[in-house]
């Protein structure tokens, strides 16, 4: 009928599929925050200081590293947490698990 190891294989990628999906939603997400602040902290310090274009500039430019940062930062979590499954799949393989 059907294989349980392809099930296996079938549900891990599954597994990684929506873990991608969650990754690139928190990226975009917390872009989409990042920006949106720098922007409105930046009109309200020029309409507080009355320096029309400059705080929103510097922050929107600013915006720009912290943003990828982030994105370095989130990636990097989502993969630690991905590689110890991997892990430990390979240590009972070693230890003599059966691999059928």
């Amino acid at each position: 009928m059907s294989d349980p190891k392809s099930m296996d294989n079938n549900r891990r990628q599954y597994t990684y599929n929506l873990t991608m999906a969650a990754v690139a939603s928190q990226v975009g997400c917390l872009t989409l925050v990042i920006i949106f602040g720098a922007l409105i902290a930046g009109l309200w310090l020029d309409r507080s200081f009355a320096t029309k274009p400059l705080f929103t500039i510097l922050f929107m430019v600013s915006s720009m590293p912290v943003t990828l940062f982030v994105m370095f930062r989130i990636v990097q979590g989502a993969t630690n947490r991905i590689k110890p499954l991997n892990e430990k799949k390979n240590h009972e393989n070693l230890e003599g698990g059966s691999e059928s």
